[in-house]
């Protein structure tokens, strides 16, 4: 156990359903490719107030927007993003496969030609998405998940670091990830940055509220609400923002704004907001 002092956070009042952030998963992934540019340009015009991505190092040095380890699923190619190039990912469509998905539940197949646009097949670069946010016209707040394990280990946290000090985006960013380990690298290099502790579980010595030493915020997902709703009181006594993943259900959505999250994420930005703003 941790000798390290932790400061008393004050506690934090739920946040009524009108102010609770909206986050885009991987864009407006419900309705258009995930990772791809389109999606993220959807979210900000379904007005999300933050766009959430995965990242993963390619092995050539490029940060990737790309969930999986492998890109079998999100792709026509196959094999590990940590053995591929970008350029490699660049001859990839990595968009078709939602429109054939589309397709198969009966959406006219005919209504979004793909293959026509880049934007929603193109392999997307977090230097890109931080270009797009920056020029979004209004505040949209960035959500970074670093992916572990992965074989390049801290040089994630070091390539995402250098290019927010890059921009130095005036808006919310915050790097969440399941992984204390790369947490703690960012709080060591980026003190300042806001940090999520993503939970699949609530293990039991979490229960209480507590987080990894220097994590601001909890990211329970909505399995761990659904199971332990008073979750939420407890984090916020002691002080802890709570960012919910993945919000899509009405249902999931009412009891969320009854909670008081702080922010939820979600693949449908667009309805989600709408419903919270009724």
């Amino acid at each position: 156990m941790s000798s390290e002092i932790r400061p008393r956070r004050r506690p934090l009042a739920p946040r009524p359903a009108e102010r609770i952030s909206v986050i885009a998963h991987r864009g407006a992934s419900e309705a258009v490719p995930e990772h791809t540019l389109s999606a993220y340009r959807k979210a900000i015009d379904d007005g999300a107030d933050a766009l959430e991505c995965d990242v993963r190092l390619t092995a050539d040095g490029h940060l990737v927007c790309v969930h999986d380890r492998r890109i079998n699923r999100t792709s026509n190619g196959r094999g590990a993003v940590s053995a591929l190039e970008l350029a490699d990912l660049a001859e990839l469509d990595f968009g078709s496969w939602k429109h054939g998905q589309s397709a198969q539940h009966g959406k006219d197949p005919h209504e979004s030609p793909d293959s026509e646009d880049p934007e929603r097949t193109s392999v997307l670069t977090l230097d890109r998405l931080l270009q797009l946010i920056a020029e979004a016209g209004r505040p949209v707040g960035l959500a970074i998940e670093t992916k572990h394990p992965t074989r390049w280990a801290g040089q994630v946290e070091e390539r995402v670091l250098a290019l927010l000090d890059h921009y130095r985006l005036t808006t919310p960013v915050r790097i969440m990830s399941f992984s204390a380990r790369s947490l703690h690298r960012v709080r060591i290099a980026a003190p300042e940055l806001p940090t999520v502790y993503l939970m699949q579980l609530l293990l039991p010595r979490l229960r209480d509220g507590r987080l990894p030493p220097g994590v601001r915020i909890a990211g329970p997902s909505m399995r761990i609400l659904r199971a332990h709703p008073t979750y939420v009181e407890r984090a916020h006594r002691a002080g802890h923002e709570v960012h919910v993943w993945t919000v899509d259900d009405p249902v999931d959505v009412a009891l969320c704004a009854r909670l008081g999250v702080d922010a939820v994420i979600t693949n449908r930005p667009q309805q989600v907001r709408a419903q919270l703003a009724s």
